[in-house]
């Protein structure tokens, strides 16, 4: 279950998303993907609704942010992210980088969430090959406690994307 539309509509000041996987093979993504590595141009409509829903969220006075912990060196999917983040970040997102091997890995998540508002958390469960498996909503104060902490201490400790990108291959 990835968050619906509703929750990027009716949250009311932050939405963060953790993404803690290299790779992703969700059937939106897979012609794209394909065509990037292939060296060949992509017109990004696939990602329009997307990019979208981040342009009204910003557009209203609300944050929108994303940290990716990745492995180092970079797979192609994370090479691939990094392309397209620019398309997120011209939409009003703030996405940092974390390599895999600075947070303490005992208290890394094993799996993706979004946290809405710090109060509405919406976990996103992939199989180890990267396939989408289903996902879980809660409220649940000690779950947002934990999910809100781990958003902070990982932020922290992650890099901007600009800085980032303009690092990633020294």
């Amino acid at each position: 279950m990835t968050p619906s539309n509703d929750l990027f509509r009716t949250f009311a000041r932050t939405a963060f998303h953790l993404e803690v996987q290299d790779s992703y093979h969700t059937p939106e993504e897979s012609g794209p993907f394909d065509l990037f590595l292939a060296g060949e141009p992509d017109d990004f409509a696939w990602h329009q609704p997307y990019l979208r829903l981040v342009r009204d969220a910003t557009a209203a006075g609300k944050g929108v942010a994303r940290v990716r912990v990745v492995t180092v060196p970079h797979v192609d999917y994370t090479r691939w992210g990094m392309t397209v983040a620019e398309h997120n970040i011209a939409a009003g997102e703030d996405i940092r980088w974390l390599p895999r091997h600075l947070p303490d890995t005992g208290t890394l998540p094993t799996d993706d969430f979004w946290l809405f508002d710090d109060e509405h958390v919406v976990f996103t469960i992939f199989e180890p090959s990267g396939r989408f498996a289903g996902g879980a909503s809660t409220t649940d104060p000690v779950i947002v406690d934990y999910c809100r902490t781990t958003r902070d201490r990982l932020w922290a400790q992650a890099t901007p994307h600009a800085d980032y990108r303009d690092h990633a291959d020294a």
